[in-house]
């Protein structure tokens, strides 16, 4: 979870995040459309090798936390652990990560065709700027871990054990934030340079990294099922090695952007004349990217102090898989959909949606917004179904190393998850239409709305459910906050542009694949739920129910959506047959 993501905000976001160019998720505009359909084509080729970036990327660290679970559980000491990785992330993104990746990418593009230089010595004044305050904040909060630690959980602070190794963790995660913030500086030059792909294939160092600390972990010091750690038993040693492994792994990530960064002809000069470059300007656009970030973050703890609360109480009761770690793992995986295709898509899309809002087009900042919305929905929404769906035999079966039980609790919340995404990818095209016009006041109101939410409904959920099921409502009101952050946006945007968002064509898209998606989630969730009552919910038996569910569920999708001729999702199945044709 120590990449950022644009939520981490999220997101990705934080936040953290295989198909091949040839075969990429990215689909052109239909209809008779030529401009769009030259904008599509433009997107595609961009959007492919981020996609293959991102795929393998989200599918490594994904592996990441399946090792995580079979080094560590998914109890307490996993949750210590969780704590320790999002406070560098956090940080990071509260001290300027979000204005890096909203407000920075559109003043690069404006530098490279206003600046004769190409907008070099502004990318080297932004690079020095971040390096030297990220030093200065990591060293500050180095030194402060104790109270992090204690903000983000009280709970864990009310144990001296527990204390004791998150504080570790912690001094050895909060260097990341560091080297999180040159990957995103370098990789947003490149980003607004058209090459788009170092910034999505550098994380799969990062996971390659910590899947060999956790996988050394087991060799020196046994997995979880065998050992049963905890922060009670787990060793400085074992301490010291996860925490380096940890660290290690963002250096790598940040240090392999040097390469693409020579091959771009881009030279890395410190750079201190700050004044009078426009730093000033992309500053105070900065100022509500940063109490947009603020809002988002003080929800994050709210939600991370409950949670770690409701799975330490749950422990204590016999249920594990049920804390923040449950929360974490669930939001990663309920997240891979969303940064494969919507950030892939829309990462393309920004620079041009900038040049578009700068000429004064809105028309053209309307039908990219409108092609995002569309062409994400053909992969979002059926997965949205699926997660509810199938929820539990997926978790049952990744997470198998780390108990049964554990790995169900995961599944739940991983269903209460499920049909958020949608609003969740939503929000984050629709958000990128202010970014374009360089308002970021109106993002920072709406994330206000959906924080404010998302903790009145999370604290609702602590105190009316059980311990046990407290996070599983916690993941519901995730999206629900979404739901409504969503509605203000798209209000906000329309008056913005002033036309028609292409409401009409979204919300048809929308409609069809979720009136395809809610039978064949129907369909192959009951077979699911019918196999693992024969078969079990061991590994073997989730994995039949996954096989056997996944197929109906996809397969009455498909004959559903054939009938409905739907043709986001046809221009994508002609697309594929052609590349597998070629």
């Amino acid at each position: 979870m120590n990449a950022p993501s644009d939520e981490s905000d999220d997101r990705a976001t934080e936040p953290g995040g295989p198909l091949g160019p040839r075969t990429a998720p990215v689909i052109p505009a239909p209809g008779p459309e030529p401009r769009q359909a030259d904008r599509s084509a433009g997107l595609a080729k961009a959007g492919a090798v981020m996609a293959a970036g991102t795929i393998v990327s989200r599918l490594t660290g994904f592996l990441r936390t399946l090792v995580m679970a079979a080094a560590i559980g998914v109890g307490t000491l996993n949750d210590s652990y969780q704590v320790a990785n999002v406070l560098p992330t956090m940080i990071y993104v509260l001290v300027g990560g979000g204005a890096l990746n909203a407000v920075f990418v559109p003043q690069l593009v404006r530098a490279m065709k206003r600046d004769d230089d190409g907008g070099e010595a502004y990318a080297n004044r932004l690079l020095t700027l971040v390096v030297a305050v990220l030093a200065v904040v990591t060293a500050v909060c180095v030194l402060a871990a104790p109270l992090l630690v204690h903000m983000m959980s009280p709970d864990i602070a009310s144990d001296p054990q527990r204390m004791a190794v998150t504080v570790t963790f912690a001094r050895f995660c909060l260097p990341t934030m560091f080297f999180m913030g040159a990957h995103v500086v370098l990789g947003q030059i490149l980003n607004a340079r058209g090459r788009f792909g170092a910034m999505m294939w550098t994380p799969v160092l990062n996971n390659i990294v910590i899947i060999a600390t956790f996988a050394g972990f087991i060799w020196a010091f046994g997995g979880f099922t065998d050992s049963g750690v905890g922060p009670s038993t787990v060793t400085p040693a074992g301490v010291r090695l996860l925490g380096l492994g940890t660290l290690l792994g963002l250096t790598v990530q940040a240090l392999a952007m040097l390469p693409y960064l020579r091959r771009a002809g881009f030279r890395l000069r410190p750079r201190f004349d700050f004044r009078g470059h426009g730093l000033g300007k992309a500053m105070g656009l900065a100022k509500w990217t940063l109490l947009f970030v603020l809002a988002n973050q003080l929800g994050m703890i709210i939600v991370t102090q409950l949670a770690t609360k409701a799975g330490s109480a749950a422990e204590r009761a016999g249920f594990t898989g049920t804390g923040i770690t449950a929360y974490n793992y669930a939001l990663l995986l309920w997240q891979m959909p969303q940064a494969i295709i919507t950030v892939s898509v829309m990462t393309a899309v920004l620079p041009r949606i900038s040049r578009s809002a700068n000429d004064g087009d809105p028309t053209a900042v309307r039908d990219d917004i409108s092609y995002g919305l569309r062409t994400s929905a053909v992969a979002i929404v059926p997965c949205a179904f699926a997660f509810l769906a199938l929820g539990v035999p997926m978790s049952t079966l990744l997470y198998a190393g780390s108990g049964a039980e554990g790995a169900q609790g995961i599944g739940f919340v991983l269903m209460a998850f499920g049909l958020g995404l949608i609003p969740f990818s939503v929000q984050y095209v629709v958000l990128r239409g202010f970014y374009a016009y360089e308002d970021t006041r109106t993002p920072f109101y709406n994330t206000v709305i959906v924080a404010a939410v998302n903790a009145a409904v999370s604290a609702l959920c602590f105190v009316a459910l059980p311990p046990r099921w407290a996070v599983t409502g916690m993941a519901a009101s995730y999206g629900l906050a979404f739901a409504v952050g969503v509605g203000v946006a798209w209000r906000r945007l329309r008056r913005k542009l002033g036309i028609d968002l292409d409401s009409a064509r979204v919300l048809r898209t929308y409609g069809r694949l979720a009136a395809a998606s809610a039978p064949a989630a129907l369909a192959g969730g009951g077979l699911a739920y019918a196999v693992t009552q024969g078969l079990g919910s061991g590994a073997m038996g989730s994995l039949a129910a996954l096989l056997a569910g996944g197929c109906v569920l996809l397969g009455v999708f498909a004959v559903l959506a054939h009938r409905m001729r739907l043709p986001e999702l046809n221009a994508l199945v002609t697309m594929v047959r052609g590349r597998l044709g070629r």
